[in-house]
């Protein structure tokens, strides 16, 4: 399908915890990647800070919704990996302004940037929240998209964005669509960091809806599916699914990460941790005929495999998992 040597990348939102794997699987393939993260006064690169392949990245801090950070980012490059956004839902209620800024305007910025140098590929970063509660199992790339939270509607717009790009001036865009990425370095806003590290103080796990279904996808599966997109030559234009095709529930997954962590835990609801009720997503399960049949893609990496990584990692990094509470 192709090789990343001597191709040049950029990587935005390569600070975060899809980015910077993917940042470091780039590397390891022979890209030359430029690594985007968000600029703070700190200088802080995020996961990057702590990566023994940031030296073999030339890493740029910036800012997605300035078109000027962007077009220094994007100069340049052959394939752009557009993973820079803002993600968390629960947030998203509270600001959601600043959502559409971040991933619409900031998709915006991308790829007009990106057709301006003339860039081979962009690579644009839905993810399944886009599809809402399921209308039908499995999910294919054409269930109706559904804004049940503004991080929703502002990743639908984005994709929109990207979809209209490609159309009207033929830019070579490939929207993936990650379901429930997670693995070590992902954040407590997140469910699976944080059942482990409840799991870790004691036996209570204080959760939200525990219903609900999630197709979860292992961070280096979600990483590979990225990569073979942008050399698959049948990707262009195309929306794209990268999930396990595997379901379970909120509850069951609490459930399980005892078990395997050698707790049994009480799960304990709390009314702050629950969506508006027309909100929640109750149910998601990936189709990823697509991504295979496209890209010769599949899960290696099965929700056991991920789930002990992900333990043993949060473990051995606790310092860094030390906020209690909710984490929004």
């Amino acid at each position: 399908m192709g090789s990343f040597d001597g191709k040049k990348v950029l990587v935005t939102g390569a600070g975060g915890f899809i980015g910077s794997h993917l940042a470091e699987h780039l590397v390891r393939e022979g890209a030359t990647v430029r690594a985007m993260v968000h600029y703070n006064a700190l200088g802080k690169r995020g996961w990057l800070d702590h990566s023994e392949l940031a030296g073999d990245m030339e890493i740029l801090a910036g800012d997605i919704t300035d078109r000027d950070s962007v077009r220094a980012g994007v100069k340049d490059r052959d394939i752009i990996f557009h993973l820079g956004a803002l993600i968390a839902i629960p947030y998203s209620y509270q600001a959601p302004r600043s959502y559409v800024r971040a991933n619409i305007e900031g998709t915006l910025n991308v790829l007009q940037a990106a057709l301006d140098i003339g860039a081979q590929r962009v690579l644009h970063t839905s993810t399944s929240e886009v599809y809402g509660t399921a209308q039908f199992v499995p999910i294919t790339e054409e269930h109706p998209l559904q804004g049940q939270s503004p991080y929703s509607a502002s990743k639908i717009g984005a994709d929109k964005m990207a979809e209209a790009f490609a159309a009207s001036f033929e830019l070579e865009v490939v929207t993936v669509r990650p379901f429930n990425t997670f693995g070590p370095r992902q954040s407590m806003r997140a469910v699976i960091p944080t059942i482990i590290t409840q799991c870790l103080r004691g036996q209570n796990v204080h959760l939200g809806a525990v219903h609900p279904t999630r197709d979860l996808n292992f961070v280096q599966n979600t990483v590979e599916g990225f990569c073979a997109a942008a050399l698959s030559p049948n990707a262009a234009g195309q929306a794209i699914n990268f999930g396990s095709g595997r379901e379970i529930s909120v509850g069951d997954l609490a459930i399980l990460i005892g078990k395997m962590m050698g707790k049994e835990i009480e799960i304990v609801c709390e009314e702050q941790r629950l969506r508006p009720t027309k909100s929640e997503v109750e149910r998601l399960l990936a189709c990823n005929k697509k991504a295979k049949e496209l890209c010769n893609w599949e899960p290696r990496t099965t929700l056991e495999q991920g789930l002990e990584k992900t333990i043993a990692f949060i473990e051995a990094n606790v310092a860094h998992y030390q906020a209690k509470g909710y984490v929004v």
